[in-house]
């Protein structure tokens, strides 16, 4: 059985899908299409920068899904690959959720690029910059990390955002109460402790404006029953009911991305590979999950020609 993954925040990068867009026409369309739903040229930005327009949670957000989706509708309809036999699910890292989502058909295209560009701008505004912050703690397990982040928030926000692995797992807070968190954890246990470079502290209490923004927006938007089962960040289960999978979407603005169980049930439902659309990211997180399992990451024109090839 096998599984298409698609990355979150971070896996952006200035020239991310240039040489792809060049070889593909259906790559290109589809960057046209995402730069004529958010009337901007995010297709421009990705290839030239700069880098800190790029970063910024609205841009880095839809771009991120525009070059995993490039990548998957290169290999569905150039590849020849039909995503119902290939993929017996997906799944997505926190934004790559609505990637997954969009692929399976729960979305078009234009829905998830506007729907991603207004998550990224709430995320923004949710708290001023500078009130939050996020660190990884690199030697943690979750409940090691549960345990500094309780130790360090003395009355703030400070809880787990992300566990991502057995050994990485992010907290997000108010910046205080992270810095304090950061001086806990040798002590307390986790390897080291490093702040990440992010305008705000996503997945945690403090997004809770972002996240009524996002119900609303989701109210409004319809939602299909997708192609084959989406494994959401708050379940780190199998989802196949819109209704459900709007509220679940509307949960993981605050919740906890619970990727290491997502993976883990995955691999304990007889998925033996895993295939990344559009990054590089998350291949080394599920090797850490699951060693065992086949790993391939689809970046270039060359990996999507190569799958097509092995299960087209």
């Amino acid at each position: 059985m096998r599984a298409f993954l698609f990355p979150g925040q971070g896996s952006q990068s200035v020239g991310m899908g240039a040489a792809l867009s060049d070889a593909s026409r259906t790559a290109r369309d589809t960057f046209e299409e995402v730069d004529e739903a958010l009337q901007q040229n995010l297709s421009r930005l990705m290839r030239d920068g700069p880098e800190a327009e790029l970063t910024l949670t609205e841009n880095a957000q839809p771009a991120i899904m525009a070059h995993a989706l490039a990548v998957f509708r290169a290999l569905t309809r150039d590849g020849g690959v039909d995503l119902a036999k290939a993929a017996q699910f997906v799944a997505g890292h926190s934004l790559g959720e609505y990637s997954a989502l969009c692929a399976a058909g729960a979305f078009d295209l234009p829905t998830t690029a506007r729907l991603l560009k207004l998550r990224g701008q709430a995320m923004q505004q949710a708290v001023p910059v500078g009130e939050g912050a996020m660190a990884a703690l690199l030697g943690a397990d979750v409940d090691k990390a549960r345990a500094i982040a309780e130790a360090a928030a003395q009355g703030e926000v400070c809880t787990v955002a992300n566990d991502n692995d057995p050994s990485q797992v992010v907290i997000s807070g108010h910046r205080g109460a992270i810095e304090r968190a950061i001086g806990l954890a040798k002590e307390m246990g986790a390897k080291r402790a490093v702040l990440l470079p992010v305008s705000a502290p996503f997945h945690c209490p403090l997004m809770q404006p972002a996240a009524d923004r996002m119900a609303e927006a989701l109210g409004a938007t319809l939602i299909d029953a997708p192609a084959v089962p989406v494994y959401a960040n708050v379940t780190a289960g199998p989802e196949s009911e819109p209704g459900q999978i709007r509220e679940l979407l509307v949960s993981q603005v605050t919740g906890m991305v619970r990727w290491r169980e997502s993976i883990a049930n995955l691999w304990g439902a007889g998925v033996e590979e895993f295939v990344e659309l559009g990054g590089k990211v998350l291949g080394p997180m599920v090797k850490r999950i699951a060693p065992e399992a086949k790993v391939t990451s689809v970046v270039a024109i060359d990996d999507i020609e190569a799958l097509a090839k092995e299960i087209a």
